[in-house]
């Protein structure tokens, strides 16, 4: 299962390429503007130390956002082991929403969450679970290619029903034909030309290694609505 993660993790990472490389953009730019301005400073007379120590502390945050963003690429890549830890679902899902951010805007799509105020601790690996979320989110915008853009939304909702925690992914596009809905987790199963019809089957596969289930439906005003049940723990 873990070579099969990675195969979603890969394919995930090229969805997100151009996100990436602007997150990066934005603070390498902001660094080398602020690099210039203070040489600029320094070649002054009598060069502003106040303004020039500012100047450093914007180099430093910039700096620490390329890293981030390094380091979430790393983390998506790396050939990780099934490791079951305990974590908080909703903080997974915020950084998720980070890491989507980009993405989202150059797509012109609008990231509406609402995130539970109850705590939703589970046991599991935080890098596959991820990568599910990713996928589902990813899967939406791409449904949503031909939606006008001030109808593109996708919702990212979570909950606690009972003993378990619940997170559903929903968007505003075609949605799914009514006599796919139960061959969407199939291996090869795709709506995408170029695509391989591996992720949601995968995502499959990682939820149940959870002792979760993953389901599909369609939205009653047009667009589809992945859930997603995990076992809370104590």
């Amino acid at each position: 299962m873990a070579e099969l993660a990675r195969v979603m993790r890969f394919s995930t990472a090229g969805e997100l390429t151009a996100s990436i490389a602007h997150e990066i953009n934005q603070p390498l730019g902001a660094i080398l503007t602020n690099a210039e301005t203070a040489k600029a400073i320094l070649k002054s007379p009598s060069p502003d130390i106040a303004e020039l120590n500012e100047i450093v502390d914007d180099i430093l945050k910039d700096d620490q956002r390329a890293n981030e963003v390094i380091r979430r690429m790393r983390s998506l890549l790396k050939k990780a082991p099934f490791e079951l830890k305990n974590f908080d679902l909703n903080d997974l899902v915020r950084e998720t929403l980070g890491v989507l951010s980009s993405l989202a805007v150059g797509r012109k799509v609008e990231l509406s969450s609402l995130i539970t105020q109850n705590a939703l601790p589970i046991l599991g690996d935080r890098i596959q679970l991820q990568q599910v979320i990713l996928n589902l989110v990813v899967n939406g915008i791409d449904a949503m290619r031909d939606t006008p853009s001030e109808n593109r939304i996708i919702s990212i909702r979570t909950s606690r029903v009972e003993n378990v925690a619940q997170l559903s992914v929903s968007d505003r596009g075609p949605g799914i034909p009514e006599d796919k809905l139960k061959e969407v987790f199939e291996p090869f199963f795709t709506s995408k030309a170029e695509g391989m019809g591996m992720g949601l089957s995968i995502a499959r596969t990682i939820i149940e290694a959870h002792h979760g289930l993953i389901s599909a439906k369609n939205r009653d005003h047009g667009g589809a609505s992945f859930r997603i049940r995990l076992p809370l723990v104590s």
